[in-house]
Formats: structure tokens, sequence, C-alpha cells
């Protein structure tokens, strides 16, 4: 089913995102510079307790495992207290965790801390998104989706830098400095959208209900985000991150130095199309840039495990990088469209990362496997390419969310819902 916000169309599309919305950018990019800080200390950190590369990977993984399992829980949450007390809760627990590591005396404090923030992480991205959401004009949400994920990535490549110094202090030191800036994050957030983020469902408006995932999972383009979001996860935080350095050293025989640089340059190529894709996705429609990126992204992910060349490979990851920045700010205003803005949407938003979760642990353990097996990093990265050009197919068959329609010589944005048909106003 299909409805507008307003409750109809919006016949003047704003020409600014609104302080709220920067408000949002900025705690992105101070948290992920914090995660930035504390991501390479970790694994040296958990290995100073004497315990063997396993146990480090426990640790890293019980984070994403709390998230993964945390989420459905996260999304109710915020459907009933709203997504501001989610979102400050949400991160003061990740800021208190985060803060206990650095007083950590055993292993398993760290285990424990971390499964803990995994909570905390899922708590304040569903919230985040579920606010991006209702406070971004529907005509501008790729532009805020594009932002928000663009203060994400700045902040993951101020992070490490910040992060190395501290390490030459004291491995407890990073975590410290993460809890502080969540801190921060915390109190300014909380006094800057105090106001504008109050709960309007207890007014009695049955628009400002909570969506239902089950409503959502029939909207075929909800589907297909559903599909983009595992495959994405799959491919850009599980099997780049784990399985990128290894082909670089192992297969391309480079320093391990190279892994970065690899890494470094699909980042580049993800921010330099973030923000563009932002406009084009409010101007030409959520499916056009969706299309061309995951085509983009799976092709040229399909083909890293067969490239012999060094430089060539730098390469490929900038294109890479530059589909995978087609795809996040579509398939999140695709999301938002379905949700509509005066419904909150923590459940439906909690299986749209649930989806990228799950990509996320799959992906590096079954790309893992086929690289020790015969068809070795080839068919690890042919297989890493193929999940995203089967969610190229199910976008292919997605309608359109962002409708517009003619009004007195303006554009005017219509979006799809999923609670009643569409209604056209014209002023």
């Amino acid at each position: 089913m299909v409805a507008t916000d307003d409750p109809g169309l919006v016949a003047r599309a704003p020409d600014r995102l609104p302080r709220e919305i920067w408000v949002l950018v900025g705690a992105s990019f101070m948290i992920a510079i914090g995660f930035g800080i504390v991501a390479p200390t970790l694994p040296v950190f958990i290995r100073s307790f004497d315990v063997g590369i396993t146990a480090v990977s426990a640790v890293v993984s019980v984070f994403a495992l709390s998230r993964l399992l945390f989420a459905p829980l996260s999304g109710r949450i915020v459907g009933r207290f709203g997504e501001l007390p989610a979102y400050l809760t949400g991160l003061g627990l990740v800021a208190v965790t985060t803060g206990a590591c650095a007083f950590a005396t055993e292993y398993w404090h760290l285990l424990a801390l971390r499964g803990l923030g995994g909570v905390g992480s899922t708590m304040f991205t569903v919230s985040a998104l579920s606010l991006l959401i209702r406070l971004a004009p529907p005509s501008m949400r790729g532009r805020a989706s594009g932002l928000w994920a663009t203060g994400f990535l700045l902040g993951n490549i101020v992070g490490p830098l910040a992060g190395g110094g501290l390490v030459a202090i004291s491995l407890r030191a990073p975590f410290l400095v993460y809890a502080g800036c969540l801190v921060i994050v915390v109190g300014a957030t909380g006094f800057l959208l105090r106001n504008r983020t109050r709960d309007t469902a207890t007014l009695g408006d049955p628009a400002t209900a909570p969506a239902r995932f089950t409503d959502a999972l029939r909207h075929p383009t909800y589907r297909a985000a559903l599909v983009a979001s595992f495959a994405n996860g799959w491919a850009v935080f599980g099997v780049r991150v784990a399985i990128v350095p290894l082909i670089v050293v192992e297969a391309l025989q480079q320093p391990e130095g190279w892994s970065g640089i690899a890494l470094a340059v699909f980042a580049v190529g993800n921010a330099a199309t973030l923000m563009i894709t932002g406009r084009i996705t409010d101007r030409s429609g959520r499916r056009p840039p969706m299309l061309i990126g995951l085509v983009v992204s799976g092709v040229a992910t399909a083909v890293l495990g067969f490239i012999t060349s060094p430089m060539l490979f730098l390469v490929v990851s900038l294109v890479a990088g530059l589909g995978s920045g087609l795809i996040n700010p579509p398939m999140n205003a695709a999301v938002a469209d379905v949700i509509g803005s005066r419904a909150r949407g923590g459940t439906v938003l909690a299986g749209f990362q649930m989806a990228s979760d799950l990509g996320a642990i799959i992906g590096p353990v079954l790309a893992g496997a086929l690289a020790e097996t015969a068809g070795g990093f080839p068919a690890a990265f042919a297989v890493t390419g193929a999940t995203l050009l089967v969610a190229f197919g199910f976008w292919l068959r997605a309608p359109e969310t962002l409708v517009r329609a003619s009004s007195a010589g303006e554009d005017a944005v219509a979006e799809c819902a999923i609670d009643e048909p569409p209604v056209v106003r014209r002023d």
C-alpha cells in the first residue's frame, strides 16, 4: 500500500536540510572517530591478555552477534519509548562499556563488555535511522542519508590516524577517549534535539503509530532493500575487511601496509560518490543509482580475486568503492519512503539492519572457506560479487518509491508508505 506523508503531496520542497539532520551527521562523525580510534587497538589489547587469535576473533564477533540478536528488541524499544531516548540510552551504554574496557583485568571482562556494547550499538543505530527518516524532508532523504553515511566514513578515516598516537601512550587510552567522545555526543544531541523529537504518537494520531515489519515485508521495494543490505554487509563490512588484507599479502605478495592502502582506496571511491548520489536519488529516483551501484560494485568485486597486478587491484578497488557509494543513499531513502515520515519504523529498520549484520557475519566465513578450497580467492570474490548481482535482480522488479507530479510548474514529491493509497494534492 502507498501513502504520502502530509497527508498528500508536499507541493514545495525545502531548499535546505533541517538543523537537526546536521546534528545527527556531526554525531555520526564523532562516533566514527571514536570507533576508528579503538578498532586498530582492540586486537592488540586483547592479545595482551595472553590469548590466541581465536579468542581475539571471539571478542570482535560477540559485538556483531549481540547487535544481530538484540536488533528486534531495539526496534520495539524505539517504537515504545521514542527515538531520542533509545538513541541516548544506546550511546550511553556503549560509552560505559567502552570506558570500562580500559580497566579490564581479565579476558572475559572484555568479552562481556563488548557483548553489552553491541546491545547499545544496535539501539543507537536503529534509533538514529528512525530519527533521520522522521526529521528529513521526503524530498531530501537521499541527501540526508548521503551526509549521514559520509559522516561515518570520514570519522572512520580520521579515527585510526588519531588512534596511532594514543597507542604510543597506552593500549588502554583509546577506550577512554572513545568513551569521552560518546559522552560529548550524548550531551550535545540530547540538548540540541530535545524539542524537535518530542513524541507525537501520544496525541492519538494513528499515522504516528510504529510501522510493522510484517506490513513492510509485503512491499517489494523493502524486500529488495533487505537483499541489498545483506549483500552490501557481506561485501563491504565482511569480505572487504576480512579477506582483502589476506589476498593482498598472500596472493599479490605485497607488504601488509598495502592492505591499508587497498582499503583506503575503496573508502576514497565510496566518499567520492556518496554526496553526489544523495542528490541524484532525490531528483531521479531511488532505482537508477541503486541499479548502477549494484552492477558496478558486484562486477568489480567479482573480478578482484582474479587480478594479479597490485596496481590494477587498487584501480578495481576504487571502482568497487565508487559503486558502493551509489548504493547506500538510495537504499536508505527507499526504506524511509516505505515507512513514511510520521510513522516510527523501529522494527522495520531493525530488520533492515539485521540483514546487513547477517551478511557481515556470514560473508567472511563462507568466503574464507572458499578461499581455503580449490577455488581459492577467485571463488571467494566471485561469490561475493554474485550476491550483489542477485540484489540487482530484486531491484529490477522493485517499484520506484519516489513519485513526482507537476503542480504550477514545480515538482512535488510523494512517497510510497505502507498504510494507505497515494494521494496527490495540487494546490
